[in-house]
């Protein structure tokens, strides 16, 4: 087992932290904080699983005599956070306790029903915060899990009515530290904006790749790259989506009848367009509308996957490979008093620095490239 790293100069952060639940956030969250100095502690239902985490480096098993959790992150999937989140708050009553399922109204409501049923108190329930880290790969489990994980990602956070005092500003911080984005939203409006971007796409993505059970291997040669594209998300674990999509099904109904009434439509503009179609039904206006109507999806996509990005000017900045240096530079950027539309690195493993490049309006791209440099930052000519 590795030694935790040392002590920096970053702002000081919470320790030790206990990550129940060693899959790929959980495992990537571990990996992450102690890059950043944390004492972290691990804790999952299977010890195959725990003993892998600690290999790994993500963290230590708790001994008896160790200070109890400063925060406690529930890593698991939304049918079961609620209670994992209740068990810690009562084990733990200093804690800070936070889960990270991709679904919050449904934790927040167990929660509200344990403190109304008298397993938690308000005091309890003051203590527990909700968070949603915005990112993931299509493979699943600690072995594929990332220190870098969340560079440049949304951190929701969302808190309640009865949210302790202090609480959201804690995980700003932790937030800021992991080179996230922190965003703060209530819960159901995140389950509604999730249900847009998120778990309808893994939807549409799972029905495409359905689709290919019945080619023939002749059409599957034919596959390109716009395909692989679409198709990226549906290599994701089945188990832990249909928990996701269970839990989310109040926001994600309205979003997949939405897009099955456009669906239909094209299906009928399809069906007149056999033979000699008619000019004057429209089908063609149809079919050219989903297009243009998509055009103009893609083009509010914020970042690198959107069309805004052609806007925009690229300040690249050399970003030593030292715990709490990309978060220094996001910092400084936002003191300098620029705004970040997009963040893209590059690095490899063995490095001592990689490459932040980073998208700002072009009226900025001066004062930025100034006043990094003023400040010590090696920015890249071109």
């Amino acid at each position: 087992m590795s030694e935790a790293p040392a002590a920096h100069d970053a702002p000081l952060l919470p320790s030790p932290v206990l990550v129940i639940g060693t899959g790929l956030i959980g495992g990537s969250l571990g990996l992450a904080l102690r890059g950043a100095g944390v004492e972290v502690h691990v804790q999952d239902v299977s010890p195959g699983t725990t003993s892998l985490a600690v290999e790994l480096g993500v963290g230590r098993v708790r001994r008896a005599d160790d200070a109890d959790p400063a925060l406690v992150v529930v890593a698991a999937p939304p049918d079961v956070a609620a209670a994992l989140v209740a068990q810690a708050l009562g084990t733990y009553p200093e804690a800070l306790v936070v889960d990270v399922a991709s679904v919050k109204r449904v934790v927040l409501e167990g929660l509200r029903a344990r403190a109304a049923a008298g397993e938690i108190t308000a005091d309890d329930l003051s203590r527990y915060l909700g968070t949603h880290p915005m990112a993931g790969r299509e493979v699943s489990g600690v072995i594929a899990a990332r220190a870098d994980l969340f560079l440049g990602r949304p951190f929701v956070i969302c808190p309640h009515e009865g949210t302790r005092r202090g609480a959201v500003a804690r995980l700003r911080q932790i937030a800021t530290e992991l080179g996230s984005l922190p965003v703060v939203m209530e819960a159901a409006r995140h389950d509604e904006a999730v249900a847009r971007v998120s778990h309808a796409p893994q939807v549409l993505a799972s029905l495409l790749a359905t689709g290919l059970l019945d080619a023939e291997e002749q059409a599957l040669e034919l596959s390109g790259q716009g395909l692989r594209d679409t198709t990226r998300i549906a290599a994701s674990d089945p188990r832990l989506w249909v928990e996701i999509l269970g839990a989310n099904a109040r926001a994600l109904l309205p979003v997949l009848g939405d897009m099955q009434e456009r669906l239909a439509g094209v299906a009928d503009a399809l069906a007149t367009m056999q033979g000699d179609p008619d000019p004057s039904v429209g089908s063609r206006r149809e079919l050219a509308r989903l297009i243009s109507d998509g055009n103009r999806g893609v083009a509010r996509i914020p970042g690198k996957h959107g069309s805004g990005t052609d806007a925009f000017a690229t300040v690249s900045v050399m970003v030593p490979d030292s715990p709490g240096e990309l978060a220094r530079l996001l910092t400084e950027t936002g003191q300098i008093g620029v705004n970040l539309e997009d963040l893209h690195l590059e690095h490899s493993l063995g490095q001592r620095v990689g490459v932040a490049h980073i998208a700002v309006i072009p009226s900025h791209e001066d004062l930025l490239t100034r006043e990094l440099s003023r400040r010590g930052w090696s920015v890249l000519e071109g």
